[in-house]
Protein backbone atom coordinates (compact mmCIF):
# COMPACT_ATOMS: atom_id res chain seq x y z
CA UNK A 1 0.00 0.00 0.00
CA UNK A 2 1.65 3.28 -0.75
CA UNK A 3 0.74 6.04 1.75
CA UNK A 4 -0.78 9.63 0.64
CA UNK A 5 0.64 12.96 2.76
CA UNK A 6 -0.02 16.27 1.65
CA UNK A 7 2.21 19.26 3.33
CA UNK A 8 0.76 21.89 4.82
CA UNK A 9 1.75 24.76 7.45
CA UNK A 10 -0.14 27.15 9.80
CA UNK A 11 0.49 31.35 9.36
CA UNK A 12 1.70 31.22 13.04
CA UNK A 13 5.17 31.91 12.28
CA UNK A 14 4.24 34.68 10.44
CA UNK A 15 1.56 36.34 12.62
CA UNK A 16 0.88 35.11 16.32
CA UNK A 17 -3.11 35.88 17.11
CA UNK A 18 -2.49 35.36 21.10
CA UNK A 19 1.09 37.60 20.87
CA UNK A 20 0.28 40.38 18.72
CA UNK A 21 3.76 41.94 19.14
CA UNK A 22 5.00 38.55 17.14
CA UNK A 23 4.72 39.52 13.72
CA UNK A 24 1.17 41.55 13.92
CA UNK A 25 2.44 43.75 11.27
CA UNK A 26 2.97 41.20 8.34
CA UNK A 27 0.14 40.81 6.01
CA UNK A 28 -1.67 37.43 4.95
CA UNK A 29 -0.24 38.08 1.76
CA UNK A 30 3.35 37.58 2.85
CA UNK A 31 2.52 34.84 4.72
CA UNK A 32 0.79 32.86 1.94
CA UNK A 33 2.95 33.88 -0.53
CA UNK A 34 6.18 32.82 1.34
CA UNK A 35 4.23 29.42 2.20
CA UNK A 36 4.13 28.60 -1.71
CA UNK A 37 7.47 29.50 -1.98
CA UNK A 38 8.85 27.29 0.75
CA UNK A 39 7.15 24.33 -1.17
CA UNK A 40 3.19 24.01 1.19
CA UNK A 41 0.39 22.91 -0.54
CA UNK A 42 -1.55 23.92 1.72
CA UNK A 43 -2.30 26.59 5.06
CA UNK A 44 -4.34 26.58 8.37
CA UNK A 45 -6.43 29.61 8.66
CA UNK A 46 -5.25 32.14 11.31
CA UNK A 47 -6.93 35.78 12.45
CA UNK A 48 -6.41 37.62 9.25
CA UNK A 49 -7.87 35.14 6.95
CA UNK A 50 -11.27 36.24 5.41
CA UNK A 51 -14.08 34.93 7.04
CA UNK A 52 -16.26 34.28 4.07
CA UNK A 53 -15.77 31.66 0.80
CA UNK A 54 -16.06 34.05 -1.61
CA UNK A 55 -13.67 35.95 -0.03
CA UNK A 56 -11.30 33.67 1.23
CA UNK A 57 -11.15 30.90 -2.37
CA UNK A 58 -9.66 33.35 -4.55
CA UNK A 59 -7.50 34.60 -2.23
CA UNK A 60 -6.01 31.09 -1.58
CA UNK A 61 -6.10 30.16 -5.60
CA UNK A 62 -3.93 32.95 -6.36
CA UNK A 63 -1.32 31.95 -4.17
CA UNK A 64 -2.05 28.33 -5.41
CA UNK A 65 -2.68 27.14 -1.97
CA UNK A 66 -5.10 24.50 -0.48
CA UNK A 67 -7.16 25.51 2.87
CA UNK A 68 -6.03 22.48 5.16
CA UNK A 69 -7.64 23.47 8.28
CA UNK A 70 -8.38 25.82 11.62
CA UNK A 71 -8.38 25.92 14.67
CA UNK A 72 -11.87 26.33 16.25
CA UNK A 73 -12.49 27.71 20.26
CA UNK A 74 -14.60 25.09 21.83
CA UNK A 75 -16.41 25.97 24.98
CA UNK A 76 -18.52 22.61 24.94
CA UNK A 77 -17.00 22.44 28.44
CA UNK A 78 -19.17 25.01 29.61
CA UNK A 79 -21.73 25.23 26.81
CA UNK A 80 -24.53 23.38 25.86
CA UNK A 81 -24.63 21.57 22.31
CA UNK A 82 -27.01 23.35 20.45
CA UNK A 83 -25.53 26.61 21.07
CA UNK A 84 -22.22 25.37 20.38
CA UNK A 85 -23.77 24.41 17.06
CA UNK A 86 -25.40 27.42 16.47
CA UNK A 87 -21.92 29.75 17.15
CA UNK A 88 -19.62 27.03 14.97
CA UNK A 89 -21.83 27.20 12.04
CA UNK A 90 -20.01 30.14 10.19
CA UNK A 91 -17.09 28.74 10.55
CA UNK A 92 -18.47 25.17 9.61
CA UNK A 93 -19.94 26.62 6.44
CA UNK A 94 -16.60 28.09 5.42
CA UNK A 95 -14.24 24.98 6.15
CA UNK A 96 -17.18 22.82 3.83
CA UNK A 97 -17.19 25.58 0.87
CA UNK A 98 -13.72 25.87 0.97
CA UNK A 99 -13.15 21.89 0.93
CA UNK A 100 -11.37 21.69 4.72
CA UNK A 101 -9.88 18.24 5.84
CA UNK A 102 -11.25 18.73 8.96
CA UNK A 103 -11.99 21.63 11.99
CA UNK A 104 -8.92 21.19 14.58
CA UNK A 105 -11.17 21.75 17.54
CA UNK A 106 -9.63 23.37 20.88
CA UNK A 107 -11.19 23.39 24.00
CA UNK A 108 -11.25 26.83 25.08
CA UNK A 109 -13.68 26.62 28.26
CA UNK A 110 -11.19 28.13 31.21
CA UNK A 111 -8.21 27.79 29.27
CA UNK A 112 -4.77 29.44 30.46
CA UNK A 113 -3.12 29.00 27.23
CA UNK A 114 -3.64 32.76 25.76
CA UNK A 115 -3.51 34.21 29.56
CA UNK A 116 0.20 35.50 30.06
CA UNK A 117 -0.18 35.79 33.87
CA UNK A 118 -1.43 32.24 34.86
CA UNK A 119 1.34 30.02 35.22
CA UNK A 120 0.99 26.45 33.36
CA UNK A 121 0.44 24.60 36.91
CA UNK A 122 -2.79 26.42 37.09
CA UNK A 123 -4.74 24.80 33.96
CA UNK A 124 -8.00 23.63 34.48
CA UNK A 125 -8.25 20.00 35.60
CA UNK A 126 -11.54 17.91 34.70
CA UNK A 127 -13.21 14.58 37.45
CA UNK A 128 -13.96 11.51 36.12
CA UNK A 129 -17.40 12.43 35.89
CA UNK A 130 -16.43 15.92 34.25
CA UNK A 131 -14.84 14.07 31.37
CA UNK A 132 -17.66 11.79 31.14
CA UNK A 133 -20.21 14.50 30.40
CA UNK A 134 -17.63 16.08 28.72
CA UNK A 135 -17.51 13.14 26.56
CA UNK A 136 -20.93 12.72 25.81
CA UNK A 137 -21.58 16.39 24.58
CA UNK A 138 -18.52 16.28 22.23
CA UNK A 139 -19.49 12.93 20.73
CA UNK A 140 -22.55 14.53 19.75
CA UNK A 141 -20.88 17.60 18.68
CA UNK A 142 -18.50 15.29 16.77
CA UNK A 143 -21.09 13.52 14.79
CA UNK A 144 -23.17 17.07 13.72
CA UNK A 145 -19.48 17.76 12.15
CA UNK A 146 -19.30 14.55 10.35
CA UNK A 147 -22.89 14.99 8.98
CA UNK A 148 -22.01 18.36 7.85
CA UNK A 149 -19.02 17.46 6.31
CA UNK A 150 -16.38 18.49 7.98
CA UNK A 151 -14.91 15.65 10.66
CA UNK A 152 -13.41 16.76 14.00
CA UNK A 153 -10.10 16.96 15.16
CA UNK A 154 -9.65 17.45 18.59
CA UNK A 155 -6.37 19.42 19.56
CA UNK A 156 -4.63 18.78 23.16
CA UNK A 157 -3.14 21.53 23.87
CA UNK A 158 -1.11 23.50 26.52
CA UNK A 159 -2.64 25.47 29.16
CA UNK A 160 -6.16 23.72 28.60
CA UNK A 161 -8.40 21.04 30.09
CA UNK A 162 -6.91 18.10 27.93
CA UNK A 163 -3.09 18.90 28.00
CA UNK A 164 -1.22 15.61 28.83
CA UNK A 165 -1.60 12.00 28.65
CA UNK A 166 -3.85 10.77 31.41
CA UNK A 167 -6.25 13.85 30.13
CA UNK A 168 -6.17 12.08 26.50
CA UNK A 169 -6.61 8.71 27.66
CA UNK A 170 -9.53 9.66 29.69
CA UNK A 171 -10.78 11.73 26.48
CA UNK A 172 -10.58 8.90 23.99
CA UNK A 173 -12.38 6.53 26.67
CA UNK A 174 -15.48 8.90 27.32
CA UNK A 175 -16.23 9.86 23.70
CA UNK A 176 -17.19 7.86 20.29
CA UNK A 177 -15.07 7.13 17.00
CA UNK A 178 -16.47 10.74 15.12
CA UNK A 179 -14.24 12.66 17.84
CA UNK A 180 -10.59 12.49 15.68
CA UNK A 181 -7.76 13.19 17.44
CA UNK A 182 -5.24 15.65 16.45
CA UNK A 183 -1.82 14.41 17.26
CA UNK A 184 0.55 17.28 17.90
CA UNK A 185 4.35 16.62 18.61
CA UNK A 186 5.25 20.08 20.20
CA UNK A 187 2.51 19.87 22.23
CA UNK A 188 3.00 16.11 23.76
CA UNK A 189 6.68 16.62 24.30
CA UNK A 190 6.30 20.03 26.36
CA UNK A 191 3.11 18.09 28.06
CA UNK A 192 6.12 15.40 29.36
CA UNK A 193 4.21 12.63 26.58
CA UNK A 194 5.73 10.49 24.18
CA UNK A 195 4.38 11.22 20.78
CA UNK A 196 4.95 7.47 19.69
CA UNK A 197 3.19 5.61 22.84
CA UNK A 198 -0.11 7.93 21.94
CA UNK A 199 0.47 6.71 18.47
CA UNK A 200 0.36 3.10 19.69
CA UNK A 201 -2.60 3.61 21.75
CA UNK A 202 -4.46 5.93 19.71
CA UNK A 203 -3.49 5.45 16.32
CA UNK A 204 -6.72 4.59 14.90
CA UNK A 205 -8.68 7.90 16.36
CA UNK A 206 -5.53 10.03 14.41
CA UNK A 207 -7.30 12.28 11.72
CA UNK A 208 -4.31 15.33 11.99
CA UNK A 209 -0.81 15.97 12.33
CA UNK A 210 0.97 19.12 13.30
CA UNK A 211 4.59 19.03 13.39
CA UNK A 212 5.96 21.34 15.90
CA UNK A 213 9.74 20.49 17.31
CA UNK A 214 10.81 21.44 21.00
CA UNK A 215 13.95 23.00 22.02
CA UNK A 216 14.94 20.76 25.21
CA UNK A 217 17.06 23.33 26.55
CA UNK A 218 14.56 26.08 26.48
CA UNK A 219 12.00 23.17 27.84
CA UNK A 220 13.74 22.72 30.80
CA UNK A 221 14.35 25.72 32.26
CA UNK A 222 10.86 26.36 32.27
CA UNK A 223 9.02 26.63 35.69
CA UNK A 224 5.26 25.67 35.33
CA UNK A 225 4.58 27.57 38.50
CA UNK A 226 5.62 30.49 37.16
CA UNK A 227 5.94 30.70 33.47
CA UNK A 228 2.93 30.97 31.39
CA UNK A 229 2.08 28.92 27.93
CA UNK A 230 2.93 32.56 26.25
CA UNK A 231 6.03 32.94 28.13
CA UNK A 232 7.45 29.88 26.92
CA UNK A 233 6.68 30.38 23.30
CA UNK A 234 8.51 34.09 24.04
CA UNK A 235 11.05 31.99 25.23
CA UNK A 236 11.30 30.06 22.10
CA UNK A 237 10.45 26.50 22.81
CA UNK A 238 8.82 25.63 19.78
CA UNK A 239 10.55 25.50 16.18
CA UNK A 240 9.91 23.64 13.32
CA UNK A 241 10.78 19.70 12.63
CA UNK A 242 14.69 19.96 11.86
CA UNK A 243 15.33 22.37 14.72
CA UNK A 244 14.62 20.92 18.16
CA UNK A 245 15.17 17.52 20.00
CA UNK A 246 12.24 15.59 18.31
CA UNK A 247 13.35 12.15 16.63
CA UNK A 248 10.75 13.73 13.09
CA UNK A 249 11.85 10.24 11.44
CA UNK A 250 10.84 7.91 14.41
CA UNK A 251 6.95 9.32 14.76
CA UNK A 252 6.61 9.81 10.81
CA UNK A 253 7.65 5.91 10.83
CA UNK A 254 5.40 5.14 13.63
CA UNK A 255 2.47 7.13 11.43
CA UNK A 256 3.11 5.26 8.05
CA UNK A 257 3.14 1.82 10.57
CA UNK A 258 -0.32 2.74 11.88
CA UNK A 259 -1.90 3.58 8.30
CA UNK A 260 -2.18 7.28 8.69
CA UNK A 261 -2.71 9.47 5.51
CA UNK A 262 -3.45 13.16 4.98
CA UNK A 263 -2.19 16.87 5.88
CA UNK A 264 1.46 16.99 7.65
CA UNK A 265 1.33 20.61 9.30
CA UNK A 266 4.16 22.54 10.07
CA UNK A 267 3.08 24.53 13.17
CA UNK A 268 5.58 26.44 15.22
CA UNK A 269 4.89 29.36 17.50
CA UNK A 270 8.00 31.94 17.05
CA UNK A 271 9.29 35.31 16.86
CA UNK A 272 9.52 35.94 13.28
CA UNK A 273 12.12 38.17 14.20
CA UNK A 274 14.31 35.92 15.43
CA UNK A 275 13.35 32.96 13.44
CA UNK A 276 12.63 34.30 10.04
CA UNK A 277 9.28 32.37 8.75
CA UNK A 278 10.10 31.62 5.12
CA UNK A 279 13.75 30.28 6.29
CA UNK A 280 12.38 28.15 8.82
CA UNK A 281 9.23 27.14 6.86
CA UNK A 282 11.92 25.72 4.34
CA UNK A 283 13.68 23.79 7.33
CA UNK A 284 10.39 22.19 8.32
CA UNK A 285 9.59 21.04 5.22
CA UNK A 286 12.91 19.77 3.90
CA UNK A 287 12.67 17.64 6.99
CA UNK A 288 9.20 16.30 6.98
CA UNK A 289 10.01 15.33 3.22
CA UNK A 290 12.62 13.25 3.92
CA UNK A 291 11.23 11.52 6.60
CA UNK A 292 8.07 11.42 4.79
CA UNK A 293 9.52 9.69 1.94
CA UNK A 294 11.99 7.85 3.61
CA UNK A 295 8.72 5.89 5.56
CA UNK A 296 7.01 5.45 2.30
CA UNK A 297 4.59 8.32 1.26
CA UNK A 298 3.80 10.01 -1.65
CA UNK A 299 2.81 13.35 -1.80
CA UNK A 300 -0.50 13.81 -3.55
CA UNK A 301 -2.56 16.51 -5.16
CA UNK A 302 -6.30 16.60 -4.35
CA UNK A 303 -8.82 14.55 -2.25
CA UNK A 304 -6.73 11.69 0.12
Amino acid sequence: MVLKAKLGIAPIAWSNDDLPQLGGETSLATCLFESHLAGFQGVETGGKFPKTSEELKPTLKYFQLELVSGWYSGTLLDNSLNEEISRSLPQMQLFRDCGAACLVYGETAGTIQNRQNVPLAERRRLSDAEISEYGDKLSRFAAFCKDFGVPLAFHHHMGTAIEDEQDIDRLMAATSKDVGLLFDTGHLVFAGVDPVRVLEKHGDRIIHVHTKDVRSDVLNGIDRHKDSFLDAVLKGVYTVPGDGSIDFTAVINKLAAIGYQGWFVVEAEQDPAKAPPLEYARLGYNTLCKALSAAGYRYTEGDI
